[in-house]
């Protein structure tokens, strides 16, 4: 296979990982992340593009390839207001998608959430939301819309709510039902976002909670 990847957000806990796992895939020849920062991988299948995403429009030939990953995202902490988080995390990619969509990528595939609603009272779910809403509507050959549930592993900013809460979430998922709600590693979910993008599907695929979890678990 020579398949080209195209990854947005390469620098942060999921996008990293999925960098490490496509390099390594012989059926992508070619994986491309774009980004501000430089990722840390060095690769000679990877190359970098760096990008203003406040002028996306600018790199459309970079969005070209047979699968795009989102895998962008921030906190408002990070963000510094829910603006601004919005801005990355509903209008960057959105934007980022449809440009794929107008260079003819065949296959999105989008990190979002659990519980992730546009009717949310959650204005962090609402905003996912609103992306998969926004995603969908573009009709990519193939759809894939990731919902994990807590995700876990080191970034390069620590998230206390995610250190405190990951043990607290892995030990209740041993109660009876609850055993899909347990925490998920970035490694874990690109590992899966991997392999769904290299089966032969065709429309929209919602994969939620423990359907984020690689075949092999």
């Amino acid at each position: 296979m020579n398949k080209t990847a195209v990854v947005l957000g390469g620098t942060g806990l999921v996008g990293s990982a999925l960098l490490e796992l496509l390099v390594h895939s012989p059926a992508f020849s070619n994986v491309r992340c774009i980004s501000r920062r430089a990722p840390h991988l060095d690769h000679p299948k990877l190359t970098h593009c760096h990008a203003d995403f406040e002028q996306l429009e600018n790199y459309a030939e970079a969005f070209q390839g047979d699968c795009l990953f989102s895998c962008l995202g921030t906190t408002r902490k990070q963000a510094g207001s829910l603006a601004a988080q919005r801005r990355v995390d509903v209008d960057y990619q959105l934007r980022a998608a449809q440009i794929a969509a107008q260079q003819g990528v065949p296959h999105y595939l989008l990190v979002s959430a659990m519980g992730a609603n546009a009717d949310s009272l959650s204005a962090y779910m609402q905003m996912k939301g609103e992306l998969e809403d926004a995603v969908i509507a573009l009709n990519f050959a193939s759809t894939s819309i990731f919902q994990p549930s807590l995700l876990t592993g080191a970034r390069d900013q620590r998230r206390w709510a995610e250190s405190l809460s990951a043990p607290l979430m892995e030990a209740a998922c041993h109660l009876p039902g609850l055993k899909n709600y347990r925490p998920i590693s970035g490694t874990q979910l690109a590992q899966a976002m991997l392999e769904r993008s290299l089966e032969n599907t065709q429309g929209l695929k919602r994969y939620r909670l423990g359907e984020c979890f690689p075949k092999s678990e």
